[in-house]
C-alpha cells in the first residue's frame, strides 16, 4: 500500500505539528510522507493579513492539493481554517488542544502592567490589537507577520518595540517556552476560536482516509468546544477582517453543558460586546 501523502506549509511549526499527526498515524500502523506546499499567506508576509480580503490565506493551496489527488490527507492550525470549508473539502478530525491563550514576548519575562506609557506591540492580529487597546489604550501596536522564529528575530533586532504578542501553543510545541512572558487570562485577551487545536483535512468523498485518520487523530472535548467556537465566528461571518474572540469549554456535573464566552469589538478597542 503506497504511504498516504500528508500536506502542510512548510514553516517550523507547521513541520512540528504535521510530524505529530504522522506519529499518531504511525502508532496505528499508518505509512506516511509529508508533502510541502507553500500558501498565498506564506507568499507575502509584507501584507498584514487583515487586508488579504480573503480567509483561507494559510489553506486555499492545500485544499487545491487535496482536490487535485496530490495529497490525502492536510494538516492546519485550525484556527486558520474559514469556518465553511470548500465543495469537497472535510473535516476528518481535530487534535487535542494546546493551551489556547496568547502571551506576551519580551527580552525577558515581561508582563503587560510593566510596560510604561506608550509603549510599542507587534502583533499580525485585529483581534489581539483591538484587546490590547481595551485594555491599555495608550498602548502603539504595529503589524508584524512571520513564522514565530522571524517574530522573535525581529523583536530582537527593533529595540523600540517592548514586545510582541504570540500565540501559547506554538511556543510551547517549538519548546520557546523560556521567551514566554504573561500568559494573558480571557478578561484580557480571549484567543481566537480553534486558537491551540489541530485540523486535518480529507476529500469529502474519501471515507477510507478519514476512517484512518480519525481514531488517531481526533479528540471530542475539543471538537466540540471548537464547533461551538467556530459557530460564533461563522454566524458573525468574521474572519481575519474582525475583530472577534471566543473561547468555549465543557462544564462536568451530572448533566454536562458548555460554556461559550465570545467577544467582538471595534478595532480600536473602544466598543466591546
Amino acid at each position: 500500500m503506497n504511504p498516504l501523502r500528508v500536506g502542510t506549509r512548510g514553516s517550523p511549526l507547521a513541520l512540528w505539528q504535521t510530524e505529530w499527526v504522522r506519529g499518531r498515524l504511525a502508532a496505528t500502523g499508518l505509512d506516511t510522507v509529508t508533502i510541502r506546499i507553500e500558501t498565498s499567506g506564506d507568499q507575502r508576509y509584507d501584507i498584514p493579513l487583515s487586508r488579504f480580503g480573503v480567509q483561507a490565506v494559510f489553506s486555499k493551496e492545500l485544499d487545491d492539493a487535496l482536490l487535485d489527488h496530490r495529497i490525502d490527507l492536510a494538516v492546519h492550525s485550525l484556527k486558520d481554517l474559514p469556518t465553511t470549508l470548500p465543495a469537497g473539502i472535510g473535516l476528518a478530525a481535530v487534535s487535542i488542544r494546546e493551551d489556547p491563550r496568547d502571551v506576551l514576548i519580551g527580552r525577558d519575562r515581561l508582563h503587560l502592567a510593566d510596560l510604561p506609557p506608550g509603549a510599542t506591540l507587534a502583533t499580525s492580529s485585529l483581534r489581539r490589537r483591538a484587546q490590547l487597546l481595551r485594555a491599555r489604550s495608550d498602548l502603539r501596536i504595529v503589524d508584524l507577520r512571520g513564522n514565530i522564529g522571524t517574530r522573535i528575530a525581529q523583536l530582537d533586532r527593533t529595540p523600540e518595540w517592548a514586545g510582541i504578542v504570540l500565540a501559547s501553543a506554538g511556543l510551547v510545541r517549538l519548546g520557546l517556552e523560556a521567551r514566554m512572558g504573561e500568559r494573558f487570562g480571557p478578561g484580557v485577551l480571549l484567543p481566537a476560536p480553534g486558537q491551540g487545536a489541530l485540523a486535518v483535512t480529507v476529500r469529502e468523498n474519501d471515507l477510507a482516509t478519514a476512517r484512518q485518520v480519525q481514531p488517531a487523530v481526533d479528540h471530542l472535548p475539543t471538537r466540540l468546544v471548537v464547533a461551538a467556537e467556530r459557530a460564533f465566528l461563522g454566524e458573525l461571518e468574521g474572519g481575519c477582517q474582525v475583530p472577534v474572540a471566543a473561547l468555549a469549554e465543557v462544564l462536568g456535573g451530572r448533566e454536562p453543558s458548555m460554556n461559550l464566552r465570545g467577544r467582538i469589538l471595534s478595532l480600536d478597542g473602544r466598543r466591546q460586546v
